[in-house]
Order: structure tokens, then C-alpha cells, then sequence
């Protein structure tokens, strides 16, 4: 009975043995709010009656890396400062030069580039709780919240030609400044001058740091420049591939203070961001790319000077003291308060102290309170 029965549950079909679990399911229930039934009433009553417990607000939770933030500042995350350039990254000096051309309050965080955005980049900022990442979207976020559109005059053909132009140097010519700068990472540091124990503030010496820079910035670089193809051609092809940027950049400025006249827009940011890599690095370094824009192109080295002293006025401090905001207020020097009254009443306290602690001697020589050495 027990052999048959068993054999006669394993071929009931699953669609069958389902409902009758749901019967045993069912009963179960039923018992269990039969019991609950049974119980008191005012045991009822009073669970009911019993006021709910107050739900508390969800506090909120920031993300950021600067939880003690101010209102509507700007918190830029980028790379330390050297002592020929703010930033020896193209993508970071043009946020900091747009928020300086915008007006735009804001605070370089002392990071020592130990933090990257959600994405992995630098730069990034975070603005009242909220991170933004990437330049271009930066920037887009920036002008949209503060009303900041420094291309607010530009015609619609203008705006063709800037995100034209825009996209010739960041998808082009900033490639052929990071080929050199990953073929040749020794004169990364040479050219600008880096001084990566205080950039990234640590002890070890800068002898075994520039190794392992040199090891890793070209090895991870030429990896980028391959696979985004400009790594892929020989020296002297991408060497002309920037000589024909700098020459359209050229006949696009011509003899203007600017790309479309008398103010910057954001296309001069990008510009000087990128052409101020190459101008500012030390002379006696070897590239040829900068010995070519300085030799052919003097309008796009004026419109460099002239977005340096437009935007960064203290561009020589910052520099030679690795200052991050020296475009900030310093608090005013403690000044020394005078130790006059307080060597003259120290003085006084010591003369009371001698005094009272001087035991008086007596007629044997002996002090009073001393002891006669005890024999042993």
C-alpha cells in the first residue's frame, strides 16, 4: 500500500501537485487566524489604539569627498600645479579658466591627486552635494545652473564652427600632445618642471618616483594613443597631423583678439588649454611641435599671453609657490603680541618661588629640615 501510493504520487503531474500544496497552505492559514480570533479583545483594542510610531525623515546621504561644502561653490578636483603651468592637463585648465571667465566662485581641493570621479577622471567637481564629471559636461552643468553661457552672442553658423574647431582639438590635436608627452615621459617632468613628492604627497624620493612615472605614464599612454589610432603612425605623420591643426586654428583666428571677435568664448578656452601645454614648457626641452607654433603662428601665441593675463593674473605666484588658490583671500598673519609683561611677570614669579623654597640656615652649617646621615 505504502509502494503504491508513493509510485502514485510521483506520477501525479506538477500542475496537480501544486494545488495540493496550496490546500495544505490554505488550512494552515485558516487554523493560524482562527487562533488569532480566539485571542482577548482588548488585547486587540489596545494593539489598535496604540499610536503609530513616528517615521523619520531619510537624512541625506552625500557621496562627495567634501562633506563640509558652502552653498553654490565649486569644488574642483584636478591635478597639482607646477611651477611653468597650472596644470600640465589639458582638460583641467579648461574648467579652471572657464570658471575664472565666468566669475564663478570656486575652490581647487588638495587632494594630492589620490581621488578620481565616479567615471575615473580628472578633472571633476562637486557642487552642493552632487559630483559632475568630465570638462565638456562641467562646464554644460556650470553655465545651465548660474546662467553662465559665455557663447550666449554667438550665431547659430558660429556655434557650427566652435563645436567644429572644438572637436579638431580634443579629438585630434590633444592626442598628438599626449603621443609626445607618452613617447618622451622624461621630458614631461623636465618640461614642466613636476615635482611628484609634492605633487603627491609622500615621502619617497623623487629619484624612484620619476622611474616609476616614466614606467607607467608611457606604458599606460602609448596603450591610449594606440587604441584611440593616432598611435598607430609613424613620428613624422604625427607630427604633420598637429602642424595642419595649429595652421586651421591660425587661419581661423587671423588678426582677431579672439575667434569671434572681442570676447573670449568657450572654443578660445579649449584653445589656450591645449596650445598653453605646449607653449609654457621649459625651452630647454626638446619638441618639435612647439618649436613649430612658436616660429609660424605668432597670433595663436598672442591669443595664449592673452588669455594668461585675462584669466590668470596670478599666474607667476600660483606657479613658483604651487599655490591651488591663490586666487582665494589668505587670512591676515597672526601678528606676535609683545612678551614684555610676560617676561617681567615670569621673571617675578621666579623670584617668589626662590624665596619661599631657600630653606634658612643655622649656626651648624645645616639647613633646617636636613637630616643627619643615618650609620649603617
Amino acid at each position: 500500500m505504502t509502494t503504491a501510493t508513493t509510485e502514485e504520487t510521483k506520477n501525479v503531474p506538477q500542475d496537480v501537485k501544486e494545488p495540493v500544496k496550496d490546500a495544505a497552505d490554505t488550512a494552515v492559514e485558516t487554523n493560524n487566524k482562527q487562533e488569532n480570533d480566539k485571542k482577548p479583545a482588548a488585547e486587540k483594542e489596545e494593539k489598535e489604539a496604540a499610536p503609530a510610531a513616528p517615521v523619520e525623515p531619510p537624512q541625506p546621504k552625500f557621496s562627495v569627498k567634501k562633506q563640509s561644502f558652502e552653498k553654490d561653490v565649486v569644488y574642483l578636483y584636478q591635478f597639482s600645479r607646477t611651477p611653468v603651468i597650472p596644470s600640465m592637463s589639458p582638460y583641467c585648465l579648461k574648467v579652471e579658466t572657464w570658471l575664472r571667465l565666468a566669475g564663478l566662485k570656486y575652490e581647487n581641493v588638495d587632494h594630492k591627486m589620490k581621488h578620481r570621479s565616479k567615471k575615473g577622471q580628472l578633472p571633476f567637481i562637486e557642487l552642493n552635494g552632487e559630483e559632475i564629471a568630465d570638462s565638456t559636461l562641467i562646464i554644460k552643468e556650470l553655465s545651465q545652473k548660474f546662467g553662465k553661457d559665455i557663447d550666449a552672442a554667438l550665431t547659430q553658423d558660429q556655434r557650427n564652427i566652435s563645436h567644429a574647431m572644438i572637436s579638431m582639438i580634443e579629438n585630434k590635436l590633444v592626442w598628438v600632445i599626449m603621443w609626445w608627452k607618452t613617447k618622451t615621459p622624461e621630458n614631461v617632468i623636465k618640461g614642466y618642471k613636476v615635482n611628484l613628492q609634492h605633487a603627491l604627497g609622500t615621502w619617497v624620493p623623487n629619484g624612484i618616483l620619476n622611474f616609476f612615472f616614466k614606467y607607467t605614464y608611457s606604458r599606460r599612454g602609448l596603450k591610449k594613443v594606440k587604441a584611440q589610432g593616432i598611435g598607430v603612425h609613424k613620428p613624422d605623420e604625427i607630427l604633420e597631423f598637429g602642424q595642419n591643426d595649429l595652421k586651421v586654428l591660425s587661419d581661423v583666428l587671423g588678426d582677431k583678439l579672439y575667434f569671434f571677435g572681442n570676447e573670449p568664448t568657450t572654443l578660445d578656452v579649449v584653445a589656450f588649454a591645449n596650445l598653453a601645454q605646449l607653449y609654457f614648457l621649459d625651452k630647454e626641452v626638446e619638441c618639435q611641435l612647439r618649436d613649430y607654433l612658436v616660429d609660424n603662428f605668432e597670433n595663436l601665441i598672442q591669443h595664449t599671453n592673452r588669455i594668461k593675463e585675462r584669466c590668470f593674473p596670478d599666474w607667476d605666484d600660483m606657479c613658483k609657490n604651487l599655490d591651488l588658490n591663490s586666487h582665494l583671500p589668505k587670512p591676515p598673519p597672526v601678528e606676535d603680541k609683545p612678551k614684555e609683561d610676560g617676561d617681567k611677570k615670569a621673571t617675578e614669579n621666579k623670584t617668589n618661588e626662590k624665596e619661599v623654597k631657600e630653606p634658612e640656615e643655622k649656626g651648624d652649617g645645616k639647613k633646617e629640615g636636613e637630616k643627619e646621615p643615618e650609620d649603617k
